[in-house]
């Protein structure tokens, strides 16, 4: 009798490796590698893969699997994200929500994702950013793409907020370009120490203002590219001079080359930075379009040269010097004429005092005369009365002749007559 050691108790050979098959995937298939994948999604257990494409989602899945470390949603209609469709997700390290239309990030929306390293929100719609909306404990976050993502200025100054209070220390990549940029709120970028590309083309930019670049001493790459900039002011050019050797893209910008651009003109040919001047050119006036900057005359751009304007400024401070000599001369003529008529002088000085003081005395009887109101009737009568005899002009008295008239007979006799007041 023969026995089949390998086949006991009549196992079939299709049987024994169906068994060994199931045993070997449950062998290389940990029990997180066998959940479920989210309907209209694609989960790749290989590469720890999820990617729901162009699903027309209005909500991110739920039931993600928990192996998963990149999560690819994109193209779809989502317009709010918030902490409680991110949970268990720990493992996650790529999350890539680009195009699919998301207007608010709630607070605390990847707080759950502790190993997060890169996440991209590019090409959505943010309005509304909550101020805790990036915090992430451990601050593990070291790529945030924000490209073609701010729907207004609005969200813009949430973005400075949630930059501020998302402790982001971590991070080393931001990308913001392509959002029209106006302006950038001074300090935006002071709670990045270790950024490291900050990342600012195809924006609306036209000017830098003093504190823009505060605080980012670790700063290796600046693109400002595709923006619109005419030129770069003083204060501008100092906020770059901070920034050190680093590589800085300015190329594709309309420069003006006119004489308000010969500081940028004089930076770019003495600084230290890591340049793109063979893209940094003249876009006006016409006869300069596309001219490289670096190494353009001030001739060129209408700019007097600086060693003339040296020359004009020392011409007018010896001017001014040749001026005060002439007046300084003319002061000590004036007081040698002076001193050798001094004794005239002296005569003359007390003679107009003199002079000055019969006026002032006369000046004050006439006041006297004028202040007392019996004088003045005494006046106001004789006047009257030399008038009524009609003396002529030179038997008049003297104006400084003290007048005294006697009360008539008439009007004696009128005050005794009139009758007696009552008591």
């Amino acid at each position: 009798m023969t026995y089949n050691f390998f086949f006991p108790l009549g196992y079939s050979l299709d049987m024994c490796i169906f068994v060994i098959f199931v045993f070997s995937w449950f062998l290389l298939c940990t029990p997180h590698l066998c959940l479920a994948c989210p309907l209209a999604c694609e989960c790749f257990a290989v590469t720890r893969t999820v990617k729901c494409v162009s699903k027309d989602l209005h909500t991110v899945p739920l039931n993600i699997p928990g192996y998963a470390r990149t999560v690819i949603i994109t193209g779809n209609n989502i317009h709010l994200i918030g902490p409680d469709l991110f949970t268990e997700l720990e493992n996650v390290t790529n999350m890539i929500l680009s195009n699919n239309r998301i207007s608010v990030v709630a607070s605390h929306t990847f707080s759950a994702l502790t190993n997060l390293r890169f996440l991209d929100l590019s090409g959505n719609r943010l309005g509304l950013i909550h101020p805790e909306a990036l915090n992430i404990p451990g601050n593990p976050l070291q790529e945030l793409n924000l490209s073609r993502a701010l729907y207004n200025f609005t969200a813009v100054t949430d973005l400075a907020t949630a930059l501020r209070w998302g402790s982001l220390g971590g991070l080393l990549r931001l990308d913001l370009s392509g959002n029209h940029l106006a302006l950038l709120p001074p300090g935006m970028f002071s709670h990045l120490p270790n950024l490291q590309q900050l990342l600012l083309a195809n924006n609306s930019l036209m000017a830098v203002y003093s504190g823009t670049f505060s605080g980012m001493n670790h700063l290796e790459m600046l693109d400002l590219t595709y923006n619109s900039f005419e030129t770069f002011r003083a204060d501008a050019l100092q906020e770059l001079e901070k920034l050190g050797g680093i590589r800085i893209l300015l190329g594709n910008n309309p420069y003006a080359c006119t004489c308000e651009i010969h500081d940028f003109v004089t930076w770019l040919n003495k600084s230290k930075a890591e340049i793109d001047v063979e893209s940094v050119r003249c876009s006006s006036p016409g006869e300069l379009t596309d001219t490289c900057l670096r190494g353009l005359s001030d001739q060129a751009i209408g700019c007097v040269a600086p060693v003339l304007a040296e020359v004009g400024d020392l011409s007018l401070q010896t001017s001014y010097v040749f001026l005060g000599l002439v007046l300084g001369f003319v002061g000590m003529v004036f007081l040698f004429v002076l001193y050798l008529n001094r004794k005239d002088m002296k005569k003359w000085i007390i003679e107009m005092r003199d002079a000055c003081r019969d006026v002032l005395e006369g000046y004050h009887y006439r006041y006297e005369i004028d202040s007392d109101p019996r004088l003045g009737n005494i006046h106001t009568d004789g006047s009257r009365a030399e008038r009524n005899a009609g003396l002529a002009p030179s038997l008049q008295l003297q104006n400084d002749t003290c007048v005294i008239q006697v009360p008539t007979e008439k009007q004696i006799r009128q005050v005794t007559t009139s009758p007696p007041v009552n008591l």
